[in-house]
């Protein structure tokens, strides 16, 4: 079903520096052919007390369903016209338009109103010389010996600890444990061959304290009560005593920081060589960091020198979204329906500042790109392509293909477009070298 452009009545009125009510009016001639459509479907297959298949009349159609279908046509008359309405009002909306309607009926014209959020206007500012901030990429002697022993830490064997011997922090204690509120079992509150090491804080505040100076084969009882804010509401607050049995003590023995570590770590002869590999990777980890906190505080400077408002309309629409993603994953993954809304309604909280910021930028650097008119070409494409494709050891053919499948080689393109307009802001900003991380 379509409404032609010219039959249509469309009014539009500013509502604030991003909105639009826009006004439309569909003629009632178009509405009676909806309505007329409509019946004559509904007529093909309705069965009727009294007529046979597909003889029913309009008038006992029309008593019986037509609420139902008024509510239908209304669906399907916004949605056959908006579109065309948004173009004669020259909106370009960036959220789903908001629509107030009443069903139609026969012999009337049918009007709605949509509310729609469009981008807010602004001036850019001078784009050269804008200040950022570069912090040093420098890696110090003490920097690769405390990754060297990360490394070292990781490499540590467990070695079982002698008879009779007790535990304390940094000892592994593996145990089984029931606990139990108000001499009840509750679920998740038991284990077997469970692993801590004391000192941790991998269980509740208290647990691991009463397990220090116990021996393996040992059994003790630990009381603990379950932090107010605890994850689970049905434990919050609550007092608990879990019966707990220590079945093996174990310690961690580091290897020696030698040539022959450096060896059993691969491809290395000597201890030197590891501690050269471990500074390019920081080098090589800290300029990336670096190179993105300066493209960071050159946003800052561009945002709080071009002020306007992010309509809200396209926050939520575009935070929703990635919260339903989230969220599908997680229950993919396996976690439970109250544990997802618990997360999600924390990540609505946590990331509503950040996907605002996301558009912001990314409207500001679309005006960059336009003032300044940089583009992205195909050759442009064939690059990132290639690169891509070169990363990921595969057949760029068939790399290039994965994108277009998923119809996502124009936002790559949107992407590479918003690079080039950071790297001509760069070309032009006075970058300060600042020292620490």
């Amino acid at each position: 079903m379509t409404a032609k452009a010219a039959e249509l009545r469309v009014e539009s009125r500013e509502d604030g520096p991003a909105a639009h009510w826009v006004e439309v009016e569909v003629p009632a001639s178009q509405v009676d052919a909806a309505f007329a459509h409509s019946y004559q479907m509904l007529g093909r297959s309705a069965r009727v007390r009294g007529f046979r298949p597909g003889k029913a009349p309009i008038s006992v159609l029309r008593k019986l369903h037509g609420p139902a279908i008024a509510e239908e046509i209304e669906r399907e008359l916004v949605g056959a016209t908006l579109a065309d309405a948004l173009g004669r009002a020259g909106l370009a909306p960036i959220s789903q338009p908001r629509v107030e309607s009443e069903p139609p009926a026969e012999g009337a014209p049918f009007q709605y109103r949509a509310r729609v959020e469009v981008k807010p206007a602004f001036t850019l500012c001078e784009l050269r010389g804008l200040p950022a901030q570069r912090p040093s990429a420098a890696v110090a002697d003490e920097d690769v010996e405390k990754e060297l022993e990360e490394v070292r830490q990781r490499h540590a064997q467990m070695v079982e600890e002698a008879e009779g011997a007790t535990a304390a922090n940094g000892t592994l204690v593996t145990m089984d444990f029931e606990g139990r509120i108000d001499g009840v079992a509750f679920e998740g509150g038991a284990g077997k061959d469970v692993t801590i090491e004391l000192g941790g804080g991998q269980l509740i505040a208290g647990f691991d304290e009463q397990l220090v100076g116990a021996r393996a084969g040992e059994e003790r009882t630990v009381r603990v009560r379950f932090p107010d804010d605890y994850g689970k509401a049905e434990l919050a607050g609550k007092d608990a005593e879990f019966a707990v049995r220590v079945t093996t003590l174990r310690r961690r023995e580091v290897p020696a920081l030698d040539d022959e570590f450096a060896r059993d770590l691969g491809d290395f002869e000597t201890l030197e060589q590891v501690r050269a590999k471990i500074r390019e990777s920081l080098v090589a980890a800290r300029e990336r960091a670096a190179k993105s906190a300066v493209r960071h505080s050159l946003i800052d400077a561009l945002i709080e020198r071009v002020p306007f408002d992010v309509p809200a309309g396209a926050i939520e629409e575009r935070l929703h979204r990635r919260l339903h993603d989230a969220a599908h994953d997680l229950e993919h993954r396996g976690v439970a329906r109250a544990a997802v809304d618990r997360q999600v309604a924390r990540w609505e909280q946590e990331w509503r500042p950040h996907v605002e910021r996301e558009i912001r930028e990314e409207w500001l650097l679309e005006a960059v790109a336009a003032r300044e008119s940089i583009a992205a070409d195909d050759a442009d494409l064939d690059a990132y392509f290639a690169k891509l494709a070169e990363e990921q050891g595969e057949d760029v053919k068939r790399v290039r293909k994965t994108y277009a499948d998923a119809g996502v080689v124009e936002a790559v393109r949107a992407q590479l477009v918003e690079d080039k307009a950071v790297e001509f802001l760069l070309g032009a900003a006075k970058v300060a070298d600042v020292s620490g991380s």
